[in-house]
């Protein structure tokens, strides 16, 4: 076992207690496992005073300027998912704090569970379930996804999958994205657009993209006023990425036919949320990654970021070590 300290302040509900790679942590460094949620921001910094590596289970744990300031000892933290919007990038760069995450192991389940809210909002199916259990023989037009156009904000992995399950489909795929690669795009078959063709292009469109300063916000009143009445909006990245205003607004008004939500802006949702009173809204709560797969491949992605930064060996950063003098 090595000598780092390392940290796994959140591991509630439970991800990595009693996996394999909770195991193999412990072989390369001394482990301090809490299967509690912190209680408040004062919890989670003691917790991770002294840790020289956190392993970062639960985005609810916010990694601040403040409490990066409190543990002098961190080189790294190790966060399980792809999602880095709850750490302060710029402060671990000042205080020479590397950062990893690990891209693509929920991607498959991600871009099923996007499929699914299609489906889910475009045939109703979660108001047809419940009428038809009451005892009424609901009637009413779903959507057929053949012949649709899917409109793709994002092509990193999980955009890339969705674009071939919706070929699979039979829909026509339209993209923008930050990084666009034609070349990848012919591979899947996706026609590359600007932004405001394929919010007026798209009959479904859905979000893949990071939570940056630059994408909080990105689909607000006017964008969506872009897209076609009766489109249906799925996201299943982040919730702050869509003004929920804007697209309360849009259900309500008939604007936007349908939504499927799997991320909120505000998780879990409070009871009184206006989007739960909604009847055109499918909703499940970030839990498009949950798959037994995609959590233990994920788990094993975030060790072996652990193992690969003490030995120095390359990791999946986002934000990199300082650079050797």
């Amino acid at each position: 076992m090595g000598d780092a300290v390392i940290v796994v302040p959140d591991d509630f509900p439970a991800a990595l207690a009693g996996t394999p790679a909770l195991t193999r942590l412990k072989t390369v460094g001394r482990v301090i496992h809490h299967e509690t949620r912190p209680a408040d921001p004062v919890e989670l910094a003691r917790r991770t005073a002294g840790a020289a590596v956190v392993v970062n289970i639960r985005a609810y744990s916010k990694f601040t300027a403040d409490l990066l300031a409190g543990c002098p000892m961190l080189r790294l933290i190790s966060v399980w998912g792809t999602g880095t919007d709850h750490v302060d990038l710029e402060a671990c760069r000042r205080r020479g704090v590397a950062v990893t995450n690990t891209p693509g192991a929920n991607a498959l389940a991600v871009a099923e569970h996007t499929v699914a809210l299609m489906l889910a909002a475009a045939r109703q199916i979660p108001r047809l379930d419940r009428e038809t259990r009451e005892g009424t023989w609901p009637r009413g037009l779903g959507v057929q996804l053949h012949g649709k156009t899917l409109g793709i904000l994002g092509l990193g992995a999980i955009g890339r999958l969705v674009a071939r399950l919706a070929g699979a489909l039979g829909m026509r795929v339209v993209a923008w994205t930050y990084h666009p690669d034609p070349g990848l795009a012919r591979q899947l078959g996706v026609e590359l657009l600007d932004f405001e063709r394929v919010l007026a292009e798209a009959d479904i469109l859905t979000v893949h993209l990071r939570q940056t300063a630059e994408s909080a916000g990105l689909l607000g009143f006017r964008e969506i006023a872009r897209m076609k009445r009766g489109a249906i909006l799925v996201n299943t990245a982040r919730g702050p990425l869509v003004d929920r205003p804007a697209l309360q607004e849009a259900l309500r008004s008939g604007h936007l036919t349908a939504a499927g939500l799997d991320v909120f802006a505000v998780e879990p949702v409070p009871a009184d949320d206006p989007l739960l009173a909604l009847p055109n809204v499918v909703l499940t709560p970030h839990c498009a990654g949950m798959v037994p797969e995609a959590i233990l491949a994920g788990l094993e992605a975030a060790v072996d970021n652990v193992a690969h930064f003490l030995a120095g060996r390359p990791a999946t950063y986002v934000m990199p070590p300082p650079a050797a003098p």
